[in-house]
């Protein structure tokens, strides 16, 4: 059994360290879709950028609420996920592949996406993305693990 969610929503932070071929990928197909994306980092000033700062304001819009989700990409997307991360109320999974991101959004409601600009191709960036955009429901066997989640975020503890 699955529990609704209202993701995804049409508003995206998208944000990245650098320019790697996989980013005008991600925003490209974003846009067909008919995404509006909000420009973070190298998207934004077209030049390197530091990927903590990067990571952590796309977590801050996304957990503000200017963003329905985020997606965060450097060179391995550890660091910018790593960053995301330390927003409260923000969720950021690493996936490089398809079924990592559907399994993300299914047993952690995550909301943020984080990208490797050096793995990740434009062909499986859209794998990604359309996994990721169409995994509208959380596992209800889940739901108690994601609101203790919750609950330890809220309080702090994590």
């Amino acid at each position: 059994m699955v529990l609704n969610m209202t993701f995804p929503g049409k508003r995206v932070a998208v944000g990245s360290d650098d320019l790697y071929p996989v980013v005008n990928a991600v925003v490209r197909y974003l846009k067909e879709k008919g995404f509006e994306i909000i420009p973070v980092g190298a998207i934004k000033t077209g030049k390197p950028e530091p990927w903590p700062i990067v990571g952590y304001e796309v977590g801050e819009l996304v957990a503000s609420g200017k963003a329905d989700w985020g997606i965060v990409i450097c060179y391995t997307g550890t660091g910018v996920s790593i960053a995301a991360n330390k927003v409260r109320g923000v969720r950021a999974a690493l996936c490089n592949d398809a079924e990592t991101a559907r399994g993300a959004r299914l047993w952690n409601n995550a909301n943020v996406l984080a990208l490797s600009g050096r793995l990740v191709t434009e062909y499986v960036a859209k794998e990604i993305l359309e996994a990721w955009i169409s995994t509208t429901k959380i596992d209800e066997s889940e739901a108690r693990n994601i609101e203790m989640l919750e609950k330890l975020d809220r309080e702090g503890k994590i």
